[in-house]
């Protein structure tokens, strides 16, 4: 998945989780899905960040 899906994905997850929250009457299956749009993005993201591990091995 390219970088900027991503980015897009945990734009959309944020708004949807926060309009979900701003109505009186909570939708709990929006906020729950606005959730998890954001922690697929957040993931895939997180996905591509090397390993401190990794980087102490090659120096």
């Amino acid at each position: 998945m390219p970088r900027f899906v991503s980015y897009i994905l945990i734009v959309i997850g944020g708004i949807i989780a926060i309009y979900a929250q701003a109505e009186a009457d909570q939708n709990q299956y929006i906020l729950i899905a606005g959730i998890a749009v954001l922690m697929i993005g957040i993931y895939s993201v997180s996905r591509r960040i090397p390993s401190k591990k990794d980087q102490e091995e090659e120096l």
